[in-house]
């Protein structure tokens, strides 16, 4: 049922082990018989080559060996996690992207192949330049304080009078326009604090002349002051962000509904297609589609309902 499947699929996408889709006859040797232009997608831990084909893995494993964790937290502290997981996340885009662009081809060329991505090749891929300023020069990032970036300053946290701001000026006119802003327009033109290397030399002094001025007045009003004019953000819990006046205003946030009546509310596509409306309908409950595609390869009802009492399918 699964090759007849296959026959006329664009692809087909799994998320196991790597040693385990070619013992399932999910690989494109497997299925290029039945299908010459099929994609096979396959996402694992750590590949379906080499000595770790066979292991299991996840996210925060990939965090940990790929160096994530040393660059994330206080540098006092423990090394930390990402709070979301963000590998697992951008490894799924990743294979998202590829396949589009794979099923494009396969549909002008007539050929399929397989088509790997891997969490720990994705890990690795974006230690991205703190990786290439060590290959390259020999240089070891580790965690800066207030979650700074490691080479601009100021580019981090700063306290407030009732809590954080997170100020970022990367780019050097920036630091001119924030120096006014806080009513020290000599540290502009100040020697010591007149470019990226020279602030950076100073990060600690300059971590506690913002925090002075920033100790001055709440988030909200260094918001008000700044937004628009130096790259701000105030540092939100989940319901905050969620509940931002900016979401709403982004439509970043959509009401689903199901056949049965529920509701769901759910984050938006960040995709935006121009005026096109995209699709906000619950997806289908599972198995509610297996007739009709079954029927649609031409098993007649007796063989599917021989097929659901085998448990094949629900």
């Amino acid at each position: 049922m699964f090759r007849d499947l296959a026959r006329s699929a664009d692809g087909v996408t799994d998320n196991l082990r790597g040693d385990l889709p070619a013992r399932l006859g999910l690989t494109y040797a497997d299925l290029a018989g039945v299908n010459p232009r099929i994609v096979c997608c396959h996402l694992s831990a750590y590949g379906r080559e080499g000595s770790r084909a066979a292991w299991p893995g996840y996210d925060y494993l990939m965090q940990a060996e790929a160096g994530h964790l040393s660059l994330t937290g206080e540098p006092d502290g423990p090394p930390e996690r990402y709070g979301l997981s963000v590998v697992d996340l951008m490894t799924g885009l990743a294979r998202l992207v590829r396949a589009a662009r794979r099923h494009q081809r396969a549909r002008a060329t007539g050929r399929g192949r397989d088509m790997d991505t891997s969490l720990f090749d994705l890990a690795l891929f974006n230690l991205n330049y703190p990786g290439t300023w060590y290959l390259n020069g020999g240089t070891l990032t580790g965690r800066e304080p207030r979650g700074a970036h490691p080479s601009l300053v100021p580019s981090q946290l700063q306290r407030t009078r009732d809590g954080w701001i997170f100020v970022m000026c990367n780019k050097e006119k920036f630091w001119a326009v924030l120096a006014e802003a806080l009513g020290h327009p000599e540290w502009s033109t100040d020697p010591r604090y007149a470019d990226f290397p020279a602030r950076l030399a100073q990060r600690a002094e300059i971590t506690a002349m913002l925090d002075r001025e920033f100790s001055r007045d709440t988030t909200a009003a260094w918001l008000a002051k700044l937004a628009g004019r130096v790259p701000v953000a105030p540092v939100n819990d989940v319901a905050q962000g969620l509940d931002n006046p900016f979401v709403a205003e982004r439509g970043s946030i959509r009401d689903y509904a199901y056949p049965d009546g529920r509701t769901a509310r759910l984050l938006a596509n960040p995709i935006r297609v121009g005026d096109a409306e995209l699709p906000a309908r619950a997806a289908p409950a599972l198995g509610a589609d297996t007739d009709a595609l079954l029927e649609g390869l031409g098993y007649d009802a007796q063989r599917v309902a021989a097929l659901r009492r085998a448990g094949v399918v629900g």
